[in-house]
């Protein structure tokens, strides 16, 4: 198995990154098996979503729609509804794995990897990959 670690830049808001561009380079020179997207943070996950289309604003909104930055949630430290970015890694994944075949990642047409991130807290986070060939 072989993994590598990158920083991501979300900034200071909720945030939908393509990483797409770095998962493949990570698993260009490899042949076949499965390619691991993890990020160990506890108030972000990994989504496969087709983005610039306003796809990845239509996520944060319905984010915002099913988990409300209000001050209902009992987790309150850090910013005004920060107990949903919590709570968010259980409706968005903090992992995805995928299948590369032939050094690419077996992605649909239109879909990416994103980070999603909704803690404006934490502008920096880590993103794993990690490779086991088939």
């Amino acid at each position: 198995m072989r993994t590598e670690l990158i920083t991501v830049r979300t900034g200071g808001s909720p945030a939908v990154v393509d990483i797409t561009r770095e998962a493949a380079s990570f698993v260009q020179s490899e042949r076949d098996g499965l390619l691991n997207v993890f990020v160990p943070h506890a108030t972000a996950g990994v989504a496969i979503i087709e983005t610039g289309a306003g796809s990845d604003d239509d996520l944060l909104t319905a984010i915002d729609e099913l988990l409300p930055t209000e001050d209902k949630w009992q987790h309150r430290h850090g910013s005004r509804g920060h107990g949903r970015d919590h709570v968010l890694p259980a409706w968005i994944a903090p992992y995805a794995t995928l299948p590369v075949i032939n050094g690419q990642i077996a992605l649909g047409t239109w879909q990416s990897i994103c980070l999603v991130d909704t803690n404006g807290d934490n502008p920096i986070r880590q993103v794993r990959f990690s490779f086991l060939e088939g």
